[in-house]
């Protein structure tokens, strides 16, 4: 697999596009939601963050939105784009609270663990 994020390829088969770089994400933190074998949460879902996802996934002890300025973590926001792990994201579909997914950076491996439908219509 290419570590290059525009060689991999989104959900709709086209180049991957980042997904966000202020605040920077992506497993690699280069904005891309770019994946490997070693990325054991695969961190492929790029999403839009509302308030109810960020307080959602702070209940399973996943706070995204404190700063953590010892390893560069600014915090989250509503409105951020995030790459985020594709079984949170589908946790989150079942608890009716899954964010907006930006399908064009997507990485295509998010369909192992959530449908083209499913992120298309959330």
């Amino acid at each position: 697999m290419s570590n290059n994020g525009a060689e991999q390829q989104n959900v709709l088969g086209t180049p991957l596009t980042p997904c966000s770089m202020a605040p920077i994400t992506g497993w690699y933190r280069d904005g891309f939601c770019r994946t490997d074998e070693h990325d054991q949460g695969s961190h492929t879902v790029c999403s839009e963050l509302t308030s109810t996802f960020l307080e959602y996934t702070k209940s399973l002890g996943n706070d995204l939105s404190t700063p953590r300025p010892q390893f560069g973590f600014p915090g989250l926001r509503p409105g951020d784009r995030w790459c985020l792990c594709a079984g949170r994201w589908r946790e989150s579909l079942r608890a009716g609270v899954a964010p907006v997914v930006v399908l064009e950076a997507t990485h295509e491996s998010a369909l192992r663990m959530n449908t083209l439908n499913e992120m298309s219509n959330n």
